[in-house]
This record gives C-alpha cells, sequence and structure tokens, in this order.
C-alpha cells in the first residue's frame, strides 16, 4: 500500500484529488485538464488508488474514479488533532498577508 503522505506530495496528484472532490471522472475527463499522457495519469491514479485516496468503479467500459471520503476524512482529522485551533490561526495569517499583498 502507498503511503497517504508519499501519495499527495505530488502537485498533480494533489489538483487530480481536488478536481474527483467534485463529482466522479472517467481518466478521459482527467486528461483534459492536464498536459501530461494518457499513461502518466494512469500511473497517478494507480499510486492515489494504492494510498486508498480515490476509489475506482467500473460502469460498463468506462471507469470511473472518485475521491475517497473517508479516507480524506481521516487526514482532515489528523491536522486537526495536530494543529486544533491553529490552522483557523493560519487561515487567518495567509488571508491577511494576501490582502496586505494586494494593497501594495
Amino acid at each position: 500500500m502507498e503511503s497517504v503522505w508519499k501519495a499527495m506530495s505530488d502537485d498533480s496528484r494533489r489538483e487530480i484529488l481536488i478536481l474527483l472532490r467534485k463529482k466522479k471522472m472517467t481518466p478521459g475527463e482527467l486528461t483534459e485538464h492536464f498536459h501530461f499522457t494518457a499513461p502518466a495519469l494512469s500511473s497517478h491514479l494507480r499510486i492515489l488508488k494504492s494510498a486508498d485516496l480515490v476509489t475506482e468503479e467500473k460502469l460498463g467500459k468506462n471507469r470511473y474514479y472518485s475521491l475517497n471520503e473517508k479516507k480524506s476524512l481521516e487526514i482532515v482529522n489528523f491536522f486537526e488533532k495536530m494543529w486544533g485551533y491553529k490552522l483557523d490561526s493560519l487561515k487567518e495569517y495567509i488571508e491577511n498577508k494576501e490582502r496586505k499583498k494586494g494593497h501594495e
């Protein structure tokens, strides 16, 4: 089984997770959002699936991938336990910094 953290270490794989959060997608639909080949996408999906971050469902000839919400919540809960209120503080800090940057 692939490590969740290793699977999430890649920018493209994190983007795939964000896309799959919205809806189930076929590899063809996912490929439209990236500048890499179908085999490269397949490799990313295999890593995400091995880490249990995505699920695969075969309907007819198509394979649909979706975000494994249970695993995603485990990750969120981990960060909540680790950082708790600090996540809200971090969000506020970043938003304030971005606002200041926009006014410069």
